[in-house]
């Protein structure tokens, strides 16, 4: 069974989507079979991933709106040899129907119950806001993985999302946990990114991932050529950042699987 992963942060521009996309790209490259889902409006994860969020493409709004069976919006060409299932404009929509439907905050989770064998890794990228979809996401999660740079505001958004991390395991999936902080947009020459880093390490402790991942022009290009870096500049500082992350992933999977066994 697959594990699902939602990459969460309630405040933006903290390398959520990037993180989504260029992870699910190195997951796939260790053979690993990845779905990544794009939950948010702006549809970044969908560009990034090579596909056209203004054509003619299926996406979350006809899975939970629409009830399109789940392997007719699963697309399987994309530019980072995962699977997607897209996000556009229409999904702002989705955040206001889900509240007038039976079930809606499971409806996901129902979802992705006919496919979860067919992968090893499905990541869920989430909006920036506490909504339905984010809900849904949280609902349908094994573990949360958490974005953040290293500075004093994103210190205080995490705490918020802790609490809400909180909340809603109680109300929706008693089961949910952390899988772990990712420090992104990293400048080891700022001082105050070393004090947060530090903090989160004291308080956090193994929680928080031992790969950092740099500030990096590369990643910043790759989705206007609707790529993940890899695909675009695998020597870039970036690309390698996120392979890396993906080997630490894989290697706490195994520990935790060996420690149950």
């Amino acid at each position: 069974m697959a594990k699902v992963i939602a990459l969460a942060n309630q405040k933006g521009g903290v390398g959520k989507t990037t993180t989504a996309v260029n992870l699910a790209a190195s997951m796939a490259a260790t053979k690993r079979k990845v779905l990544l889902i794009d939950l948010d409006p702006q549809g970044n994860a969908t560009m990034g991933s090579g596909v056209d969020k203004y054509g003619d493409v299926a996406t979350i709004y006809d899975l939970l709106i629409e009830e399109t069976p789940i392997e007719e919006v699963i697309n399987k060409e994309t530019s980072g040899e995962y699977h997607l299932i897209a996000a556009n404009g229409d999904v702002t929509a989705a955040e206001v129907k889900l509240m007038e439907l039976f079930a809606r905050e499971v409806r996901l989770r129902n979802a992705l119950e006919k496919i979860q064998d067919q992968y090893d890794f499905i990541f869920i990228d989430c909006p920036p806001s506490l909504n339905m979809l984010t809900v849904n996401a949280m609902a349908a999660a094994d573990s949360i993985l958490v974005p953040m740079q290293c500075e004093y505001y994103a210190l205080e958004g995490l705490t918020a999302l802790m609490d809400t991390i909180t909340q809603l395991s109680k109300l929706v999936n008693p089961a949910l946990t952390i899988e772990g902080i990712l420090r992104t947009m990293y400048d080891p020459r700022n001082r105050l990114a070393n004090d947060v880093s530090e903090q989160l390490k004291q308080h956090f402790g193994d929680k928080v991932y031992r790969t950092v991942i740099p500030r990096n022009v590369r990643l910043a290009e790759a989705p206007s050529f609707g790529a993940p870096a890899m695909y675009y500049d695998r020597a870039s500082s970036g690309a390698k950042a996120y392979l890396a992350l993906a080997g630490e992933m894989l290697r706490r999977k195994e520990k935790t699987s060996s420690a149950v066994a």
